[in-house]
């Protein structure tokens, strides 16, 4: 009986979650009035609203038969992002190919077999620390390594994603370097750059400790049992990252280690580009076409078995990038039906009536809505930083403190909304569904939420400053 039913549920497929959430955004712009707020630029040169300044404007409906046109735009303006993961998996099916992959997984995991409580701190901390200044989906292409070593050490795939994307979560959404958030932030607020450091790091201790702790326990359960992983029958399913003899999976030879020193190199160059280089995605895609050719060469294959295995694993990819074209068309869709500035303009009044001892957990609270429709942090921002600066010297509450909320808010929620690229450009470059992932995923967002609230209520009652 137990089987019957459960066969007559079946999770919708992703794409068909992200339209119903289109189709909701679409009826919003029946539903809620049109209305923007006056801009200008500030005395830093950014384009800002002015709070005292909201109008009503004529109703903008957005019509079902739009939809696919709003879906291409959406992967039009995604491009960069789609090229990056088609190329990064056409070079990762290179090195699979190679088996020098394969090799070095085989490697560690025979050295960490039993260290998680080292080995996923460790890279969760260097995932963190990295995305302190960088957005987390610059390792988009790291997903399929993460898994791959995440299975041979006898966990799920979702261990292997989760090291990227809880570590990068951690070190983007605490802001204690962030150019695009933070920064932004503070320079709407008038506050001193990169002030308030010393807190949004203690931030970052406080949740690195609460996530590894979070994931080290759910990683040592799949290892004890399997079946609780709400991947287990499609991991076993997935014959490329299934469980292979450690012993046979860890030989490699001169070829493989010149492969793998590619890998590496190139990766690092990436990383290096993006934090000293100011690379774009545009430069990172480059670099995993140049990955693929040169593993191929250090693998002694042929131009032609190079350019097959290349196109294969781009193939493969081809899913992850539409499902980061369609969760692009729900902030187009607001966006044409011209009430994103009405959703920000009702929230900032609903923060008026919030006791003043709550203010700041509320600002928290109303940040994590807004980022489901401004999924920009640098556009948040600059939405929301102008009514909440004026709202936060009303209650007495620090901009510090204002800016905090904020970071929070903008951060963790990205984590589980399906309109994150990050968040769904790595899933799918691992084939991990967004409804597994939230089976997983759901605890440790309530969590953060808890943890930010502390803090936040914490920050509030030190008068956190400057201002």
């Amino acid at each position: 009986m137990s089987s019957e039913k459960k066969k007559l549920f079946k999770v919708p497929h992703t794409f068909v979650i992200i339209l119903f959430i289109i189709l909701f955004a679409v009826m919003l712009t029946w539903i809620v009035p049109a209305g923007e707020f006056e801009r200008f630029k500030n005395d830093q040169g950014i384009n800002v609203i002015n709070p005292q300044a909201f109008t009503y404007t004529e109703k903008m409906p957005v019509s079902l038969f739009q939809i696919p046109k709003h879906i291409v735009e959406g992967l039009i303006k995604s491009a960069e992002l789609f090229f990056l993961i088609i190329l990064s998996g056409g070079a990762f099916s290179v090195i699979v190919t190679s088996g020098a992959l394969q090799g070095v997984i085989g490697k560690i995991a025979k050295r960490f077999s039993h260290s998680e409580s080292v080995f996923i701190p460790l890279l969760t901390l260097a995932f963190g620390l990295i995305c302190t200044t960088q957005g987390v989906n610059m390792f988009i292409g790291f997903a399929p390594v993460m898994v791959m070593m995440a299975r041979a050490m006898g966990f799920d795939s979702i261990v292997g994603v989760a090291v990227i994307l809880l570590g990068g979560a951690v070190g983007f959404s605490t802001g204690t370097l962030n150019p695009s958030t933070t920064i932004v932030a503070q320079k709407i607020g008038e506050l001193p750059l990169y002030s308030g450091i010393e807190y949004r790091a203690f931030s970052f201790v406080v949740y690195m400790i609460i996530t590894n702790i979070f994931l080290i326990r759910y990683a040592k359960s799949i290892r004890k049992d399997p079946t609780l992983s709400p991947m287990y029958e499609l991991d076993q399913r997935d014959t490329l990252n299934s469980d292979t003899n450690l012993e046979d999976m860890s030989h490699m030879d001169t070829r493989k280690w010149m492969v793998i020193l590619s890998l590496v190199s190139v990766l690092a160059v990436i990383v290096y580009g993006g934090i000293k280089l100011d690379w774009g995605l545009s430069e990172s895609s480059a670099a995993f076409l140049w990955l693929g050719i040169i593993a191929g060469v250090f693998a002694g294959f042929g131009p032609s078995e190079i350019a097959g295995c290349f196109v294969d694993g781009a193939k493969k990819m081809v899913s992850a990038a539409l499902i980061i074209g369609m969760a692009k068309a729900v902030s187009g869709v607001l966006s044409a039906g011209h009430i994103i500035d009405t959703i920000v303009f009702a929230l900032g009044n609903m923060l008026n009536v919030v006791p003043s001892f709550a203010q700041g957990i509320a600002m928290y609270i109303a940040n994590n809505f807004i980022n489901a429709f401004i999924t920009s942090g640098s556009g948040q921002a600059a939405a929301t930083m102008p009514i909440i600066m004026p709202l936060s010297d009303m209650v007495g509450l620090t901009r510090q403190t204002a800016v905090l909320a904020y970071n929070f808010g903008d951060g963790f929620s990205n984590y589980i909304l399906p309109t994150s690229t990050a968040l769904m450009g790595i899933l799918g470059a691992a084939n991990i569904p967004y409804d597994r992932w939230m089976k997983f995923m759901w605890k440790m967002f309530l969590i953060w939420v808890v943890t930010g609230s502390v803090l936040v209520f914490i920050a509030q009652m030190i008068h956190l400053g400057p201002m």
